[in-house]
């Protein structure tokens, strides 16, 4: 069990990693990616009791699965009017079709594991299979998360996988190892030998005049030679960010160099016109350091570089010819920019938010970009109370939809309380907005001219409980209603075909804990990130402690004697809790008062409906059913989630109250049957 539960989680974050360097603008459904697997492998835990065993399919299923994935390698998601994915074309019906393909496939690929578990849930004792389960998965996300930081490889994983799954499975060793090996030759072929792994993104390098071949190195004298490259940086397969020298007195003039910086310098100089020359500078979202190397040049005494992406600045420094991260007036800091804004101390004379968007979600459990929280009116708030009484703040951005640049300026008017004044060229927007209301700034700089909208139309603002600045509006968008009702309309006929008149009050009970576990981990990743940052490292903390916490309910359900309702009291006064407390108010507290919240309050809920799972658990007359009732009741929980993006996260929190209501009702409803038989 511990190997097949440890097995499955590697897998599930496998895949989801390795998809985006492989489907373009994939990343933004992570999520329904991890709900896919949830599906498969429920679906596979209520079929432990057919007679015909999955498991020596697996080989196949992966090489189906990998092999479909890479057919669409060249196929561009698109996306919906009502939400901005970078780089991405309309939607049309194909782009459907293929999201619902490679959900199909994923889920597929988890029957057999949920098969094999739900089989040893049905033979060992139940709270003990259940250690086991959770046992696995705690050394799985473990595991899985120093790997992906330290030597993360689409094939090397794929090997492990398939290494265990061998250790499992000695039958048709040969056929299993000649799949194995056309999956993992196929992925080494498909890959890019000098692409680099981020801890949240697939990055690339190319030089910018010849921007088709990936690169490994510059030039040895990069940093003192005449007319030197500009690189190209590609996040998932679409370009992020430029790494070049801005100084052009390093460059020929006429020359391709010195034209194409040209442009770019006077992008990133307009900072300098609004507030050149100051003596502390901070920049968010810094990315390959154009921005810093940019008011370096226009005479910044300090600047403060905020990057959450460690594996951007380690590009940065090898391939900028510019050197901005080496200089000894930076100050770098790998952090969450709405982290760093929550602890910089004030006073200084410019905040720059440059050209900070995300390409992916910062986590696979929910559907928040990684610059969420960065992008809300508390957080502009935040950036512009750093600022001193002649400070400037300024936001740059490029815009993927027109609507996008209006929302932006209502944002900022918002959170400084200021009307911003705005600059266009093309499809970039820089805002500006001094401290002092009767600061003047210029009517244009270089190809960027002053702007503004003269009677803007109320629109939906993010928040930080509604953190989407990408939607028009409270919505969800269409593409994600494809890809939830495809999985839901596979997950009514597998219970349908799986369960049959077998399905119970008892099913419904355990499917409704699953969902309210769901929604309960999602919220606690949620608060987590905003109240420490969106860094992998809070989250990977996050999850390991759930997983610890349930772990610690099963321990204490095997000392109780059985299963009583009130049982349902502490979880129900925890939720309460978690409602009543504003997050807000948990933002305004220390460090030390956060972390006490956070490990005083915020696993609770997750310990006292672990309890009530393991006791009723325990007592299951097909515990591999229930089981897979409670993996299928946790995809309808991340569905549920989805309602944030039209509700907002707060509401989601009665949500959860009304679930655990729900399943102490089914369980009610069950015992009240038995009696009655």
């Amino acid at each position: 069990m511990f190997a097949l539960s440890f097995t499955a989680l590697f897998l599930e974050m496998m895949v989801i990693r390795w998809v985006p360097s492989v489907v373009h603008l994939v990343a933004y459904y992570a999520n329904l990616m991890l709900l896919s697997s949830f599906l498969g492998l429920g679906a596979g835990a209520m079929a432990a009791g057919r007679r015909r065993d999955l498991f020596g399919w697996f080989p196949l299923l992966l090489a189906a699965d990998i092999g479909i994935l890479l057919l669409h390698r060249n196929v561009v998601l698109g996306a919906s009017p009502s939400e901005v994915h970078f780089n991405a074309p309309p939607a049309l019906m194909i782009h459907s079709l293929v999201l619902i393909e490679i959900f199909a496939l994923n889920a597929l690929l988890f029957v057999p594991i949920g098969q094999r578990m739900g089989t040893l849930f049905n033979a060992l004792p139940r709270l003990t299979a259940y250690a086991w389960d959770l046992g696995g998965s705690l050394c799985g996300t473990a595991a899985f998360g120093i790997f992906s930081l330290e030597l993360f490889s689409p094939a090397l994983g794929m090997a492990f996988v398939m290494l265990v799954y061998m250790l499992l499975h000695a039958k048709q060793r040969l056929f299993n190892i000649a799949v194995f090996a056309g999956v993992l030759a196929a992925m080494f072929w498909n890959s890019d030998r000098n692409a680099v792994w981020s801890p949240y993104y697939y990055l690339t390098v190319a030089d910018l005049q010849k921007p088709g071949a990936a690169v490994s190195a510059p030039p040895a004298d990069l940093l003192s030679m005449r007319d030197p490259p500009a690189y190209f940086v590609q996040v998932n397969q679409f370009g992020y960010h430029v790494d070049a020298s801005l100084d052009l007195a390093r460059y020929t003039p006429g020359s391709w160099g010195a034209r194409e910086v040209t442009w770019l310098r006077q992008q990133y100089d307009v900072v300098n016109a609004v507030a050149g020359g100051r003596d502390r500078m901070l920049v968010v979202g810094a990315g390959g350091g154009c921005d810093v190397e940019a008011v370096l040049l226009g005479g910044a005494r300090h600047v403060d570089a905020v990057e959450i992406d460690p594996a951007i600045v380690a590009v940065s420094r090898k391939f900028n010819a510019g050197a901005p991260y080496l200089d000894p007036r930076v100050s770098i800091h790998i952090d969450d920019a709405r982290s760093f804004l929550a602890k910089a101390k004030p006073g200084y004379d410019v905040v720059a938010f440059g050209f900070l968007d995300s390409q992916a979600l910062f986590n696979n459990m929910n559907n928040v970009r990684l610059d969420g929280y960065v992008y809300t009116v508390e957080g502009i708030r935040s950036a512009f109370g750093l600022l001193n009484r002649n400070g400037v703040l300024t936001l740059s951005f490029y815009l993927g939809k027109p609507w996008l640049g209006l929302k932006l300026y209502e944002l900022v008017a918002e959170g400084t309380g200021r009307v911003p004044t705005a600059y266009f060229a093309g499809d970039s927007m820089i805002l500006c907005v001094p401290r002092d209301p009767g600061a003047a700034l210029p009517s244009k700089i270089h190809q960027f001219i002053r702007g503004g909208y003269a009677s803007p139309p109320a629109m939906d603002l993010p928040t930080d409980d509604w953190p989407f600045l990408y939607l028009i509006k409270k919505t969800i968008p269409f593409d994600y209603l494809v890809g939830i009702g495809s999985l839901l309309a596979v997950s009514i006929g597998s219970i349908a075909w799986l369960r049959g008149r077998s399905f119970g009050r008892s099913d419904v009970h355990f499917g409704l804990l699953g969902m309210g576990f769901l929604l309960l981990e999602t919220k606690n990743i949620s608060d987590c990130t905003l109240f420490f940052g969106a860094t992998w490292f809070v989250t990977l903390i996050v999850i390991v402690g759930i997983l610890l916490m349930v772990m610690g309910a099963n321990l204490a359900a095997e000392r109780l004697k059985g299963f009583s309702f009130r049982m349902y009291a502490p979880l129900f006064a925890s939720l309460a809790l978690l409602l009543v407390v504003p997050r807000e108010t948990i933002l305004q507290l220390e460090f030390t008062g956060r972390v006490l919240w956070t490990l005083l309050a915020v696993p609770l809920p997750v310990f006292f409906a672990g309890i009530i799972f393991s006791t009723t658990f325990r007592d299951s007359e097909s515990p591999s059913a229930v089981f897979g009732a409670n993996l299928i009741g946790a995809m309808l929980g991340g569905f549920c989630e989805y309602l944030g993006m039209a509700i907002g996260n707060h509401r989601l929190s009665l949500l959860v109250i009304i679930t655990y209501l729900g399943s102490m009702l089914a369980m009610a409803s069950a015992r009240h049957r038995t009696q009655r038989a």
